[in-house]
């Protein structure tokens, strides 16, 4: 219970000491004490060689305060830390944050005292922000715990960020309340060696004020934590991500924070696995996080957006931008298109966008109209400035008040024109944007996060199905690999595992010809760049030629052949799992074969997980057409290599002894699937 109530008494404390407090502006101690003038609780400077700082007394150290303080800022040199969260300790203060760099980010000795640091958190229940962090913010309760002075005039708003990078949580900070929107909390996690994305996402879904999350994530240690918080979270509270590493940026990120970046597929995949909705920058994290703090669609797989513009180049770039997101744009209802078009000229177009011309005295009834659809889950509205044309600061309140539907409007034109209707549409509800793209991105924000609502209600998985499957001996090899899939359900081709020549030939005489030979050894993995794979063997003086080939590889185990029959032509997947060192068991689908590596069109997704979420990653392939009958070839099983990723989820989380398994190909075909090859690490 100690770790939980001192992450509260630093989050949100009635206490606040700053250890290394200055009287010097530009030290981090200096800034520090100023940022907390507003604060109404009890601050405290310490500073042994000052008599006050800012007009407050200066204590020598912790130890002479009159009290324990929840909140401790510790403004001072690196290697100074250890024995300051120490005293911090001995004092029994809840939690510090330490602003300094020079730990892990700066190389090994740095990492050995940031190490020092978690042992001592770890041991005592302290909890530490940072190091290397800029702070946060609690606007609930007035508290700036920062050495940036502009933090503190950040607005409270109803969004709350949580970031990796102290940088980022402020850049994202100041678009919010840049953009007319502010912030609930506001926390810079920096190197985490304490306090972790979890911890703070847990801490801020509690919070009254907060309605939507901006998360942003450098590497993540703790995957699987933070997979099940934020699915738990985002069935109450909607969460935006932006996650770095779509190329190779490692280095630097090592260099950063001290974080060694994981796939960036994988933690993208697990995140919106979760429930998360995914950007691709602070802007648009900013931007998606305000419109989901205004407004949250109910849960609906694919909800429709109706689209309203004043200018057919703006609707035209808002329905691109919809479409290019998957986002739904239906069609109206035949009654809506009769009462639109009795209030617009014929000239217009009136299907979904509804391209209004200029706008005229009927706008907000035509708002209204499209609104009311019943397949219309939102509407967007985009309109220049045209105050003599059209007033929505009063003209829209009247019809959000009469529907129940969210209205998100746009608008554009000079700053002193359009401040005061946005501020004035702002103040009555609404979220507000600057252009036909934010406003197109803002109702993707809510669809998606619909969507996955709708997905996390389906996903609601009951208990791991039980599996008979049996571990194979370690190492193992392809044969006993087959095994362990046939038990699981998975098919693979008959097959006579071999150690001599007659054997072999035995079991070409019992299979149905053509046959295929294999070499089979667990210390090798890929047999066919080694000419490991002999196929189209039919008799006797073939499969002797085979056989005599696969001898000349070399092996340190006792030589043996896989004679298999041969499968019919299909198309070839390559179906694998994994236990991640961050997030656990997890599973990959994609086009396999000769193409797996050439093509990389995967979908990635944490175990376990249902049928329905099995059918998702082959939605996302690209070349999820070829499973659909592509220019009249069959239509493919998909629910048996749905039924074989289920499977193999569920195998890796109930044997915590197998660290990969791999099927590739694995042949699909109209009715059923078959495992032309496969792998097991145990």
């Amino acid at each position: 219970m100690a770790p939980r109530t001192n992450l509260e008494r630093l989050l949100a404390p009635k206490s606040v000491a700053v250890v290394g407090a200055s009287a010097a502006p530009e030290k981090a101690g200096y800034q520090a004490m100023l940022a907390l003038e507003s604060f109404a609780g009890e601050v405290f400077a310490i500073n042994p060689k000052a008599g006050a700082v800012l007009g407050r007394k200066a204590f020598p150290s912790l130890r002479a305060l009159p009290q324990p303080v929840d909140l401790v800022i510790f403004a001072i040199p690196a290697a100074a830390c250890v024995a300051a969260l120490r005293e911090a300790i001995d004092c029994r203060c809840g939690g510090g944050l330490i602003v300094s760099g020079g730990f892990s980010e700066a190389g090994a000795e740095g990492a050995l005292l940031e190490a020092e640091l978690g042992r001592a958190c770890r041991d005592s229940g302290f909890r530490l922000l940072g190091p290397n962090t800029a702070g946060f913010v609690n606007k609930e309760i007035s508290l700036t715990a920062s050495f940036l002075p502009s933090a503190e005039r950040i607005p409270s708003g109803r969004v709350a960020v949580v970031a990796q990078s102290a940088g980022i949580n402020l850049t994202v900070s100041f678009l919010l309340a840049n953009a007319g929107y502010g912030v609930s909390c506001a926390v810079g996690l920096g190197n985490s060696v304490d306090i972790s994305a979890s911890d703070v996402l847990e801490f801020v879904a509690g919070q009254d004020a907060t309605k939507a999350i901006a998360l942003h994530l450098e590497g993540i240690r703790d995957g699987r934590r933070l997979y099940e918080t934020i699915r738990r979270i985002a069935k109450v509270k909607p969460i935006v991500a932006f996650t770095v590493g779509q190329t190779d940026v490692g280095d630097f990120a090592r260099s950063h924070t001290g974080n060694l970046l994981g796939p960036y597929a994988l933690r993208s995949s697990a995140l919106e696995q979760a429930g998360a909705v995914l950007v691709d920058s602070t802007q648009d994290l900013a931007l998606a996080a305000a419109a989901l703090s205004v407004a949250r669609l109910p849960a609906k797989l694919h909800p429709g957006i109706g689209v309203i513009t004043a200018q057919a180049g703006a609707g035209l770039s808002m329905l691109d931008l919809l479409k290019a997101r998957g986002v739904t744009v239906p069609s109206l209802a035949s009654s809506t298109l009769e009462s639109v078009a009795r209030k617009l000229p014929p000239m217009t177009y009136q299907q979904n966008p509804v391209d209004t011309g200029r706008p005229g005295p009927s706008f907000p009834e035509i708002v209204s109209a499209v609104a009311q659809d019943d397949n219309i889950d939102a509407v967007i509205v985009y309109a220049l400035s045209e105050p003599a044309a059209l007033r929505p600061e009063t003209s829209l309140p009247a019809v959000q008040r009469a529907v129940t539907k969210p209205i998100l409007f746009g608008t554009m034109g000079l700053r002193e024109e359009i401040g005061e209707t946005l501020g004035a549409l702002r103040s009555e509800g609404f979220f507000v944007a600057r252009s036909p793209e934010e406003l197109a991105k803002a109702a993707s924000a809510l669809a998606l996060d619909a969507s996955r609502q709708a997905r996390l209600s389906q996903s609601q998985a009951t208990a791991l199905r039980v599996s008979s499957a049996s571990l194979p001996e370690a190492p193992a090899d392809e044969h006993s690999a087959k095994q362990t899939l046939e038990s699981l359900g998975i098919a693979a081709p008959r097959r006579v595992a071999c150690g001599s020549h007659e054997a072999a030939h035995q079991a070409l005489r019992e299979l149905q010809k053509p046959v295929v030979a294999k070499i089979l050894a667990a210390e090798i993995e890929h047999k066919t760049e080694l000419g490991g794979v002999r196929l189209n063997i039919r008799d006797s003086a073939e499969l002797e030629a085979a056989l005599a080939h696969l001898d000349a590889i070399p092996l340190t185990s006792p030589r043996r052949y896989l004679i298999e029959e041969m499968a019919p032509a299909g198309l070839e997947l390559i179906v694998s799992g994994t236990r991640d060192a961050s997030f656990g068991p997890v599973v990959v689908v994609g086009l396999g074969g000769i193409l797996a590596e050439a093509l990389r069109d995967t979908a990635t997704r944490l175990a376990p997980l249902t049928l329905a979420e099995a059918e998702g990653m082959l939605d996302q392939l690209r070349g999820k057409a070829l499973l659909d009958g592509w220019r009249g070839s069959p239509k493919l099983d998909r629910d048996a290599v749905a039924r074989c990723i289920v499977a193999l989820g569920d195998f890796l989380c109930q044997q915590p002894r197998v660290r990969e398994v791999e099927i590739n190909p694995l042949r699909v075909y109209p009715s059923g699937v078959l495992a032309l090859d496969a792998l097991m690490s145990v």
